[in-house]
């Protein structure tokens, strides 16, 4: 494996190394991770839709139902005739949620600072800059895919100050 990565040129070294982070990315957030996500979401957004939730998460509503089904069996939400629109219930964090929701974030904070313990803060700075560069002229140069949907960047709900959240 060593020697075929030694033979890449650096655009296909650059590529290996986004796959790698994205499968590790993608191992250390699925699954488990959803119940905490929508902790999480709850968590900055106290009143929130199954709908809105369901796009937030970038998942299938029958998923979301399932989610939102063992969180609530488990006390940790409710649902509650919204104030905006009688016809829907919002989703709310009971006592139990905002306490595993707070847990949840102090953890994930723990892992991101973990996950970039082997940079220095200038390491960290060079790299986001040329992520926010690479990520920018991407933007422009291919665009968002449909399937995606238009809150991918806004709503996803991992990111950071850039209009990401988590």
């Amino acid at each position: 494996m060593e020697d075929r990565y030694g033979a890449l040129d650096d655009n296909n070294k650059l590529i290996w190394n986004f796959r790698d982070i994205w499968h590790t990315m993608h191992h250390m957030y699925e699954g488990r991770e959803s119940q905490r996500r929508v902790l999480m979401i709850l968590r900055d957004a106290p009143a929130i839709t199954q709908r809105e939730l369901t796009e937030r998460l970038g998942i299938q509503p029958g998923s979301a139902s399932e989610l939102i089904g063992k969180l609530e069996a488990a006390g940790f939400l409710r649902r509650a005739p919204s104030e905006e629109d009688r016809r829907t219930s919002d989703i709310l964090l009971t006592e139990a949620g905002q306490a595993a929701a707070e847990e949840a974030y102090a953890q994930r904070e723990a892992r991101h600072r973990q996950m970039f313990s082997c940079l220095s803060e200038a390491e960290k700075e060079t790299l986001l800059g040329l992520l926010e560069k690479l990520n920018g002229a991407w933007e422009q140069q291919y665009g968002r895919g449909e399937k995606q949907g238009p809150n991918h960047r806004k709503g996803h709900g991992h990111h950071g100050p850039r209009g990401h959240k988590e």
